[in-house]
Parts: structure tokens; sequence; C-alpha cells
């Protein structure tokens, strides 16, 4: 009887103790650290795609004449709340007590998330500069400087370059690019791709910061000499010169400027809302405006436009009762919405608006 009564008295131990040591283990349990891989990429993910379908959203309702919202995400706090606990009684009895021997284990846990996402509608006078504000020439030429091709840049950006003008569309209607003007743009991407022309930022007594083009001529082969020639005939450059200053202007500067016509976040994305395809029924109750066919279908950006959702979409947005998206498969389109997003970011002008201040209590 007391053999048996000691055996009983270990094997309550051993769980007693195996209790106190998942106790001790759920009290060290940190539930921060683990958090960070799957929030940073997640939230990171959330917001990016956010940003496409917001920007495709607002080239679509630019083609409907409806009016552009942006709103940004301002700020993301999210908070955590782990509480556990484990309980364990037993009791022996003697061996004439008739309820024998009890043992009653419990545990509790609770796991709160409790995220507080911040939106700030872009609106006032931010936003009007921002939007109706040509970008800087300099900062154009540093995506190409960065790896963009000139050609494709230049065509999304740029309205004219040294007067030689671009295509053109509004709700006005659309203008054809100046036959110099896509000259131009071949020159250039043909001489990128040897490293025949580059961007330099040149700051003068004053600290004023201005960008700077200029075309090599060392270590390249005539017929990549004679093509920087030519886009100096064509944009009535001087041919013996090599530098030139950016400088923002619709028409002609000075011998030593490069004057380009940089286009507005909204003079870029109406132009991108010209090949949005709009379903014919709202082509013929005007509701959204009339481009030429070639434009809108031969053109090298293309929005697609159905009733059903697509499956393979590497953006995708519901607007009037139609799905518009984009194709995963259409790398050119993705990679001018891409830029468009890059671009309204080196457009934003004045102070940052104060972010709220949230107080999260630690539990």
């Amino acid at each position: 009887m007391i053999a048996d009564t000691r055996r009983e008295i270990g094997i309550l131990s051993r769980i007693a103790a195996g209790l106190l040591v998942m106790l001790a283990i759920a009290g060290c349990m940190h539930v921060g650290p683990n958090t960070v891989e799957v929030d940073r990429f997640d939230y990171s993910t959330a917001i990016a795609e956010s940003w496409k379908q917001q920007t495709l959203l607002n080239i679509v309702k630019l083609r409907y004449a409806d009016l552009p919202v942006f709103v940004d995400v301002a700020s993301v706090v999210s908070g955590y709340s782990l509480e556990t606990s484990t309980s364990a009684m037993g009791q022996l009895a003697s061996s004439s007590a008739l309820q024998g021997n009890t043992l009653a284990i419990g545990g509790a846990g609770r796991f709160t998330d409790r995220p507080t996402i911040t939106y700030v509608p872009m609106t006032g006078e931010k936003f009007l500069r921002g939007l109706l504000t040509p970008i800087d020439p300099k900062n154009i030429f540093f995506m190409i400087q960065a790896g963009y091709p000139a050609d494709f840049i230049l065509a999304l950006a740029v309205e004219s370059i040294n007067g030689v003008r671009n295509r053109s569309a509004s709700i006005a209607g659309v203008r054809a690019a100046d036959q110099d003007f896509v000259r131009v743009l071949d020159s250039l991407s043909e001489l990128q791709a040897v490293g025949g022309f580059g961007m330099r930022v040149e700051q003068d007594e004053a600290k004023n910061q201005t960008g700077v083009l200029f075309f090599r001529r060392d270590d390249l082969p005539a017929d990549i000499v004679e093509t920087a020639a030519n886009i100096r005939r064509l944009l009535k450059l001087p041919e013996d010169q090599q530098k030139f200053v950016l400088r923002y202007s619709p028409v002609r500067g000075g011998e030593d400027e490069l004057s380009v016509n940089s286009r507005s976040m909204l003079q870029i994305m109406s132009a991108f809302a010209s090949y949005v395809q709009v379903p014919e029924a709202h082509l013929r109750d005007h509701s959204a405006a009339v481009f030429p066919e070639d434009v809108t279908t031969k053109g090298r950006i293309q929005v697609h436009s159905g009733k059903d959702r697509p499956s393979h979409a590497y953006t995708a947005v519901q607007y009037r009762e139609h799905w518009y998206w984009i194709d995963d498969d259409d790398l050119r389109t993705k990679r001018a919405l891409s830029a468009i997003v890059f671009f309204f970011t080196l457009a934003e002008t004045g102070e940052p608006g104060a972010l709220p201040l949230i107080t999260i209590p630690a539990q």
C-alpha cells in the first residue's frame, strides 16, 4: 500500500513538473520577432498591389473624364498580445476513501492582432502641384541613366525635345508625333545600348543643381558617332558640341541647352488613358472619350476591358460594371505602369503632412 502511494505521488510529481516546464516555455515565447518576416512582406505586397490598382483605376477614370483620386497609406501599426495560462491540481486519497485519486489539468490561451492603418486622401495644394507640375527633366534622364530604355521613358514623359513634338493625347483629341521625334528616340536607344551618352548633375556657386547631358565620342565606332551627330542634326543642336544643359522649355533655347518640354503627371496619365480599350457601348453613348482606332488598338501600351474578371492579369480594376486589366505577359505595359508610379513620387512637391500620433499599449 505504501509502495502504491509513493508510485502515485511520483506520477503526479512528474505531471506537475511537466506542466511547470510548459508554463515556463509559454512565458518565454516572443510574438514580435516571429511576426516581422510575415508582416513586412505581406504589408509591402498589399501596399504595392493597391498602388498598381489605384493608378490603373485613375487612368481608366481619365478616359471617362472622371476625377482621379489618390489615397495614400500614411502608416501601418500592428499590435499583438499573447496570453497563456496553465494549471494543475491533484489529490491523493487514502486507501479507504471512496473518491480515489484525482488529477485536473487546465490551460488557456488568447492571441490578439489589432492592426491600425491610416489613410490620407491626397488633396489640396500639394496634390494639385504634384499632378499639374511638369516633371523636372533631370529626373526623367535619371531614370534613363538607371537603365530604363530612352525611347520608352521619353515617349511616356516628354511632350517635345527642342521643339520636336511627341505624340500627344487628351480629351480634345490625338496629335501624331513628328517623324523626327520618332527618329530621335530610335537613335537614342541605339546610342544608349553602347553607352554613347550620359548625364551628370552640376552645381553652380549658388548651389543650384543642373542636369547636363553629354555625348561620348571616344572609343566609339564610326557608325555610333554618326548616330550621335544625326541626333544633334534632328534636334538642331550644334554638331561640334558634346555637352548640353537640360532645361524645361516648350521651345528651343540657347546653343548649349537641350530644351525638354516634360509632361505633368496628368498629361502622362491622359496619354496612357488613350490606350485603354473601352467597351463599344461606352463609345456609342459618349460616356468615354473616343480616340482613333489605330491609336487604341495598335499602340505599344494595352489596357484590356471585359465583363468578366481576368484570370491572368498583372493588375485589374472594376469600373462601371466592367473589368480593366493589364496582361501579366505584357512587359511593356507593366513597365509603363510602374514608371508612372515612380514619376508620381518624383512629381510630389511641398512639405509632407504630419502623420497622426498613434499609441498602442503594450500587453
